[in-house]
């Protein structure tokens, strides 16, 4: 999907801001996939803005270790090793299974309220005939965060949200792939669990669910081979390299 259908032209007064937000939302949700190269100048057009602020934002996702900048000097975002993918596996089972059992102790009824209203979206979406993979990966990302926020634990979410940015473009690769999950429906078998555990504030058993779903999407990704097999030798710059340097503008 091209990035002008991903994106919102922005108002200029919350500019810097509201591209970074669009971005990073655009590498956590999996809608960006690893390796695939950025395009400054490709953005800016996509968003309806200069290319100032379309820097900034990504000078920030590089420091958060979300994009890269490759030896030739080019923006992407990173591959991954099994190995990276398998430790923050076990760091996102603990981090989001302990923010799921203090969801299921915090959940107020407006919070429920709309974590149903994500795994309902996201069931008629698995449901459908041909289930659209862009659609699950939003709906399957809102239903988890909706589920995170209402934890009520800010500095947890952000950590959260900091293994989202590194892990987000693999994490959804059944989704968008339409693997044999999707037949199977195997990700709305644990998340019905897992909303079932929250309605009835049953932490232990949310926080299973919850670790049952991220277990098998996790079992899959690796056995699809869409990982690199081991870990290479260092050829980037480290986070938080500079940006590509700027280009006179040419008429």
């Amino acid at each position: 999907m091209a990035l002008t259908e991903l994106v919102t032209p922005l108002k200029r007064q919350t500019l810097s801001a509201n591209v970074y937000e669009q971005l990073k939302e655009l590498v956590m949700s999996g809608q960006m996939m690893p390796g695939e190269q950025i395009s400054l100048r490709s953005a800016a057009v996509a968003l309806g803005v200069s290319v100032m602020p379309v820097r900034e934002a990504m000078q920030r996702l590089v420091a958060e270790q979300a994009l890269e900048v490759t030896p030739n000097r080019a923006l992407r975002v990173p591959t991954m090793t099994v190995s990276q993918f398998r430790e923050i596996t076990t760091i996102r089972v603990n981090l989001e299974g302990l923010a799921t059992e203090q969801a299921a102790a915090a959940i107020d009824e407006e919070s429920l309220s709309k974590v149903l209203q994500w795994h309902d979206r996201f069931s008629a979406e698995m449901s459908a005939a041909r289930p659209d993979g862009s659609r699950l990966i939003t709906f399957n990302k809102e239903l988890h965060f909706a589920i995170y926020a209402a934890a009520r634990m800010p500095m947890l979410l952000h950590m959260i949200e900091a293994l989202w940015l590194r892990i987000g473009p693999i994490l959804n690769h059944d989704l968008r792939a339409g693997s044999r999950r999707i037949a199977e429906q195997v990700a709305v078998t644990h998340h019905t669990a897992l909303v079932e555990a929250l309605a009835r504030r049953d932490g232990a058993a949310a926080r299973r669910a919850l670790q049952g779903d991220i277990g098998s999407a996790a079992e899959f990704i690796i056995s699809a081979g869409v990982l690199l097999a081991a870990d290479a030798t260092p050829a980037n710059p480290p986070a938080g390299a500079a940006m590509p340097p700027r280009r006179p503008n040419r008429a």
